[in-house]
């Protein structure tokens, strides 16, 4: 929702911009020209659409204000650029006042760079007061937690809240004390008592603050948040980084290993993110009669909706519905289960049968991509339902969730796509999504893009 909303408000500061500009240059009473309009609404499209891509609606917590000031003049100058070459591609520069666009470029800009700056300060300011804090578990001696501590008491501005502190040290040791307290946090000694207190509190983040050596220990904690969307972090003696392939990161200055967080950075991303909006866009006006005439078979053919939605996670976890051509009569499934398609299936209708085949029943998630929620490539997202049964059979299963669901995807292309209704077939599904991360390049997903395009549509594994 936050989100969006600034979208909305970056895109008002570009119309506000161009009329302050609008005003300055010309007397008063003078329209603006449709060039003028033209070139306003092509700003705020490429607004909305490219802000994201570098990062923009990202949480800057903890992080330098330069380096976000930096990345929004980077966004601004990028979608003026944009606007630029569009002027002299259509040949309409000529019609422009000049003045009028680099009066509109510096005003808007301005706006948009002064709005952040004043954000970032008031959360600064809040977080201060202890509002909009992310709470914080701590894992580790109580020497180097301490230290953690401080830091955070130090730097109330970055948001974080310790709530609870996990000591290691007595588990080594022998010694037991569920009553001790470090300052004003209780101390934990018992891993299922941890575990059950982050999930109960929502604590958002788990920092393990242990040295190189606690190996097994890292691994026991990982194992333990496998399934949750809790941000770990791995706080080791920095000397020794360069032992791990992780991604590093940095929180108020202090060197981070993102054990279980995004694999990819958001600006590896933006090559892919402009892919997805551009590539659906395309898609679907191209795609547009044959989804008049699915739309109108499904209807001629059945009775109910053209659509089937369901909701599915995405990236984080994070839940939207997805789209899809009906495929099947309108029937009610017993509350918490969903039964999958199977070859001979009363439930499939004629046309229906057809598009599982072909896999045009998928052709609605361009919506879905357009809107941000999935990636033209990516895993597969399964049913809720499906979810909770495989992620404690298959280990890494939801690992897939750190990045956009997609339409296809790796594990598909080599013939894993369709119903599965075996662990073995989930495992080797799972194999082919954790490869496509770790080994994810944009020419990879130029790859399977083709792959798909020439033969992964049709599938003996699709019914």
């Amino acid at each position: 929702m936050f989100k969006n909303t600034a979208r909305c408000l970056d895109a008002l500061y570009v119309i506000a911009g161009a009329l302050i500009a609008h005003a300055m240059r010309f007397p008063a009473g003078y329209q603006l020209a449709d060039n003028e309009r033209l070139l306003i609404a092509f700003n705020c499209v490429l607004v909305l659409l490219l802000f994201p891509v570098f990062g923009f609606y990202e949480t800057w917590r903890g992080k330098p204000l330069p380096a976000m000031l930096g990345r929004v003049v980077m966004a601004w100058l990028a979608v003026a650029a944009t606007s630029l070459v569009l002027a002299f591609t259509l040949h309409r520069m000529d019609a422009l006042s000049r003045l009028w666009f680099g009066y509109s470029t510096l005003i808007s800009g301005a706006l948009i760079v002064a709005t952040k700056f004043a954000a970032h300060l008031g959360l600064r300011m809040a977080r201060r007061r202890g509002l909009n804090a992310r709470t914080v578990a701590i894992v580790g001696a109580p020497g180097f937690s301490r230290m953690l501590i401080a830091h955070l008491e130090r730097t109330p501005q970055a948001g974080f809240k310790p709530a609870c502190l996990f000591d290691t040290n007595a588990q080594t040791l022998g010694i037991f004390d569920e009553r001790a307290e470090v300052g004003q946090l209780p101390v934990l000694t018992d891993l299922d008592t941890f575990v059950a207190k982050v999930r109960n509190e929502h604590i958002s983040e788990v920092w393990l603050a242990l040295p190189l050596s606690e190996e097994h220990t890292i691994y026991r904690f990982k194992r333990a948040f496998q399934h949750d969307f809790v941000n770990l972090r791995f706080i080791p003696d920095v000397r020794s980084l360069s032992l791990f392939n992780h991604a590093l990161g940095e929180v108020f200055g202090i060197a981070t290993i993102n054990l279980s967080a995004t694999p990819i950075s958001p600006v590896q991303m933006w090559p892919k993110l402009i892919f997805d909006r551009l590539f659906s866009l395309v898609a679907l006006i191209a795609l547009a009669p044959v989804f008049a005439l699915l739309a109108a078979a499904i209807k001629l053919t059945s009775p109910g909706p053209v659509f089937f939605t369901q909701e599915r996670k995405g990236v984080d976890g994070h839940p939207f519905r997805i789209y899809k051509f009906r495929s099947m009569t309108v029937h009610r499934e017993t509350p918490g289960l969903v039964t999958p398609a199977a070859r001979v299936d009363a439930r499939v209708t004629k046309v229906g049968a057809l598009m599982r085949r072909t896999s045009l029943d998928e052709l609605p998630q361009f919506f879905n991509v357009l809107l941000g929620q999935m990636s033209v490539v990516g895993p597969r997202p399964h049913a809720i339902e499906h979810d909770d049964l495989y992620k404690d059979q298959v280990y890494g299963y939801m690992y897939r969730y750190r990045i956009k669901p997609g339409i296809t995807g790796w594990a598909q292309v080599n013939g894993y796509r369709g119903t599965t209704t075996k662990v073995e077939k989930m495992e080797t599904r799972v194999k082919f999504d954790l490869f496509y991360i770790h080994n994810w390049s944009f020419w990879f997903d130029m790859r399977i893009v083709m792959i798909t395009i020439f033969r992964g549509f049709v599938g003996r594994n699709a019914y």
